[in-house]
């Protein structure tokens, strides 16, 4: 099985449409759908399945995606092998505003173990934006949000939302209540005003920003409330649990990876820092 269909076939396990893999992979979606039809021949199976207006794998193309990780994996980390020694560009990582904190540290701790020598640029954007960088290819690799029933990218740890304000603020009855919320295309944006409305409960966008720093310097002055990650929180904002708010989503934090990857982090160096960034988390977490 030729490398570069395989890596077209995960681009669209990735991102859950061709028309995202064309671009990732610098092709056209009727190349795309040429390397799957014979991807399916050389599988000897039909690996996709029209649900609605949108392909699923068949249950032979769910196995496939694990032999294609894997094949990936290994011709990756032998190019890296064979490139170490070559001057290479910088790292291009996309990172949310809101996890600059609590998870690009550790992503560049746990690199900097692996590869010392290799230069970094940070990229901070929302989600949907470094999206588009990775399909245009000016991010090598973006920490991400999605769904927990999403296959994108490389699980680094399960997250939940959670409601959010300065440690004075206070609900008054007579009043909306103020929010201050990320971009409109926040899953936890979304969540907040749909689960408010069916609650028939009255509110306010006080505004709406990408910056997690603004929105915590906004809580702290005790202006309004907010939805987001329990990774994102800090201890000067606390937790509302007592006051009737509609549930928030759970989320995953991923790596996702640009289908043509950097030549020393490709899916091998992906798959194995996000596992490490897992385990240790999910080890944290039992200690209490």
């Amino acid at each position: 099985m030729d490398v570069d269909t395989l890596r077209s076939f995960i681009a669209f396990v990735d991102t859950g449409s061709f028309t995202r893999a064309a671009k990732q992979t610098f092709r056209t979606q009727s190349a795309i759908s040429m390397q799957m039809k014979k991807l399916e021949e050389e599988a000897g199976h039909n690996l996709f399945v029209k649900e609605g207006r949108n392909l699923a794998l068949t249950e032979q193309g769910q196995q496939l995606v694990s032999y294609a990780r894997r094949i990936l994996t290994l011709h990756d980390e032998a190019l890296a092998n064979f490139s170490s020694n070559r001057i290479q560009p910088p790292l291009v990582i996309g990172c949310p505003d809101d996890y600059a904190e609590s998870v690009l540290p550790s992503v560049i701790e746990k690199i900097r173990t692996y590869l010392p020598e290799l230069n970094i640029r940070i990229v901070c954007d929302c989600s949907t934006e470094l999206r588009r960088k990775l399909d245009a290819g000016t991010v090598d690799i973006a920490i991400l949000t999605r769904s927990p029933e999403a296959e994108e990218g490389y699980l680094i740890r399960h997250d939940s939302g959670v409601w959010v304000a300065g440690e004075a603020f206070e609900f008054k009855d007579s009043e909306a209540i103020p929010l201050i919320l990320y971009e409109p295309d926040c899953k936890f944006h979304s969540s907040a005003i749909d689960g408010l409305e069916k609650q028939g409960r009255d509110y306010r966008i006080l505004c709406s920003t990408a910056s997690a720093t603004a929105i915590k310097a906004l809580l702290r002055k005790n202006l309004a409330i907010s939805a987001m990650a329990v990774s994102s929180t800090d201890s000067q904002l606390v937790i509302l649990e007592k006051n009737n708010l509609p549930q928030l989503p759970s989320v995953d934090i991923v790596m996702a990876i640009a289908p043509i990857p950097h030549a020393l982090f490709g899916t091998h160096m992906a798959a194995k820092i996000c596992q490490e960034l897992f385990n240790a988390k999910d080890n944290q977490s039992s200690e209490y």
